[in-house]
């Protein structure tokens, strides 16, 4: 794609950022077919192509209306286009990049305006958060009915961590909603690694990965939210204590990952972020590596074959975003989980960090149309491995709805 880049632009490095992706694209069209906003809406401008095409534009120098702005908005950074994408096209990044510009340019109604600024202050708060969910829960009975299945209900599973006591060592991202909401995903990850032995860390000051205000369009607050988690985990990469950073929830994970290039032009903070990216792990990624000790921690414990089956939601963020793919099947299957098949497993799930509040119509019909999927092969259950999607989800179902490790930490605890 040939370009001409506006003079506000050209010359820095998001500039050449930009300009690079836009010339690796096409405009071969393979994205269309397995992009959620496409498929549902058919319209070319809610489509990877068609906001190229209008990022290109804005890039240009063109006038940016709100036209613009809605279809980058009704985007759900899923990555679909980048897994499918012969070219090799960065979507994610361009659509970063040009994001951040339009919003800058196009002023947005007060009601949007406060909306993605309660998100941007109450979501990435644990303390402030976890204070409004337990009301939330408190209340929860005088609720309607669509917002009663938004909030699960007061759980009664005590809460067990390990003691550190091996010589591995792993650190995990506590992240911002997920110890309010579900408590026991991280607890049952450092359960399940302390039988591999490894000793799962938290690092105080550690807190939201930055993606919710990053992906809000608040940039600035989001690198800052990257640049505090770098500082807290930093003492303990520099000794060499930990051999990975771990991360539960892939919509955080992927964000890690990339704190590397998020960071890249930062003189004090560059190198650090590189190296954390270069640790960051899906514990996905972790568990596979150790699988065969996973195999034999349950042959040991005489786990028996799974009778009821297992519907598992690959999240957008693991299987596009970090491009791990059939791995937690694979670790699944291996605990004798009978994996149903899942139709167009590729599609978001309508999630999307905040989009489901921010685009409730579309998302609700993604919402159904994933439910479909996943209960199509009969499932008793279904697994997923993200703390927005599982929420999501749960909310259009009524078969239960849990990350995938909590389901081997009970196989493994003989549950």
């Amino acid at each position: 794609m040939q370009t001409k880049l506006a003079d506000f632009i050209k010359n820095s490095p998001q500039g050449e950022e930009a300009d690079a992706i836009l010339r690796s694209c096409v405009h071969c069209g393979f994205c269309l077919a397995t992009c959620p906003t496409y498929q549902i809406l058919g319209d070319e401008l809610d489509s990877p192509r068609g906001r190229i095409y209008l990022m290109k534009q804005v890039l240009e120098g063109q006038p940016v209306t709100q036209k613009t702005q809605a279809h980058l908005d009704r985007c759900l950074t899923c990555r679909a286009c980048e897994t499918t994408c012969p070219s090799g096209v960065r979507y994610g990044a361009l659509v970063d990049i040009s994001r951040g510009i339009v919003e800058k340019q196009v002023k947005r109604d007060i009601r949007s305006e406060m909306m993605r600024f309660t998100l941007r202050k109450v979501l990435p708060n644990a303390v402030l958060f976890n204070t409004l969910f337990k009301v939330g829960q408190t209340v929860r009975p005088l609720l309607p009915e669509s917002l009663k299945r938004k909030i699960p209900g007061i759980s009664n599973v005590t809460i067990t961590w390990p003691h550190v006591r091996h010589v591995r060592k792993m650190l995990v991202l506590d992240g911002c909603v997920q110890p309010a909401m579900a408590p026991n995903i991280n607890a049952a990850t450092a359960r399940v690694l302390d039988h591999l032995g490894i000793s799962l860390v938290t690092a105080e000051n550690a807190g939201c990965c930055g993606a919710v205000a990053f992906h809000l369009n608040a940039q600035s607050e989001g690198l800052d939210y990257m640049r505090r988690n770098i500082d807290a985990w930093w003492s303990w990469v520099e000794r060499g204590e930990v051999e990975a950073i771990i991360v539960t929830a892939s919509g955080c994970g992927v964000t890690v990952k990339e704190y590397g290039h998020f960071l890249q032009h930062d003189a004090m903070y560059a190198e650090k972020a590189a190296r954390i990216s270069a640790l960051a792990k899906d514990i996905s990624e972790v568990l596979y590596a150790e699988l065969g000790n996973v195999e034999r921690l349950l042959v040991q414990r005489n786990v028996k074959a799974e009778k009821k089956r297992l519907s598992f939601h690959s999240p957008c963020t693991l299987q596009h975003g970090m491009r791990v793919r059939g791995v937690v099947e694979k670790i699944l299957m291996a605990a004798g989980f009978d994996l149903t098949v899942v139709p167009n497993a590729h599609l978001c799930c309508g999630s999307a960090g905040t989009y489901s509040l921010l685009q409730p119509e579309l998302s609700q019909q993604l919402l159904k149309n994933k439910v479909t999927a996943l209960e199509s092969g009969k499932p008793d259950r279904i697994a997923t491995a993200n703390i927005g999607c599982l929420m999501h989800l749960q909310s259009g179902t009524s078969l239960s709805v849990k990350h995938w490790i909590e389901l081997l930490d009970e196989r493994l605890s003989g549950g």
